[in-house]
């Protein structure tokens, strides 16, 4: 991500601190982005710092019109800022609206779309088919709504069933891997993904999580991967820290100092 890209997502977070907004706003961003995605005259012109800054907002205003006030003023936000790329702005529309789920909707955002990819991983078919270039978004929208039905919160079938409409080149799993640390960064905390050899008890989890957020100095919630391979111990990973505490890592280091 570029410097400019880099404020300018701040500037349009800012933006959204103040809004307000509803699981409709964040349905609409997640149109713009999908309309901004599909267009690279819209995305650039958008983007286009060479042109005059009214000349971006009345774009806003003739392409989204129709969106309520406070999806079009975020939007005009986002066309008032400089950009790096018009990809970055589109990346930058679809994370303000995973960020008005995260306002909008208070279940558990995080660990829902965390099972989902868990069920995704294990689905190989169904990966496939919500991951590939080909067929129509919209039934790929349908498919993700039949596949979570009433399981998950509205929010969260909302992020899932956008980012498979427009994956962006994006593997469906890593896509949504991003949206739970986006959702996590919105509501201040951190989140661990935690593979363990069987799974954690209620106060396991909770002194855990205790610790965690006593190093990092942030609340930091816990997805739980029950892991086989572990044979014992526990590995976390935060963001692109791994703490390796698991049998099997040990294993692995006593082998290659026997080795060498």
């Amino acid at each position: 991500m570029g410097s400019a890209t880099t404020q300018a997502l701040a500037t349009s977070v800012d933006a959204l601190s103040s809004a307000s907004v509803s699981l409709d706003t964040a349905r609409e961003l997640f149109a713009a982005a999908r309309a901004a995605g599909d267009s690279s005259a819209l995305s650039g012109a958008l983007a286009d710092q060479a042109a005059d800054g009214a000349a971006r907002a009345a774009l806003v205003g003739r392409v989204f019109g129709s969106l309520s006030p406070a999806a079009q003023s975020l939007l005009g936000t986002v066309a008032a800022q400089r950009w790096s790329s018009a990809a970055d702005l589109v990346a930058g529309i679809e994370e303000l609206a995973i960020r008005a789920v995260a306002v909008a909707d208070t279940g558990d955002v995080e660990g829902e779309l965390f099972q989902v990819t868990r069920v995704i991983a294990e689905n190989p078919e169904l990966e496939l088919a919500l991951g590939s270039r080909l067929g129509d978004p919209a039934r790929k929208g349908e498919l993700v709504e039949r596949v979570l039905g009433t399981s998950v919160s509205q929010g969260t079938t909302l992020i899932v069933s956008s980012i498979a409409q427009q994956p962006r080149e994006r593997r469906i799993r890593a896509a949504l891997q991003h949206a739970i640390r986006v959702v996590a960064a919105q509501r201040g905390r951190a989140v661990a993904t935690v593979h363990v050899a069987a799974p954690l008890t209620e106060a396991q989890r909770q002194r855990l999580a205790t610790s965690l957020t006593r190093t990092y100095g942030t609340p930091v919630s816990i997805n739980e991967v029950v892991d086989r391979d572990v044979l014992g111990g526990i590995r976390v990973q935060i963001a692109d820290d791994v703490i390796d505490g698991s049998i099997s890592s040990r294993l692995t280091d006593l082998r290659s100092r026997l080795a060498g």
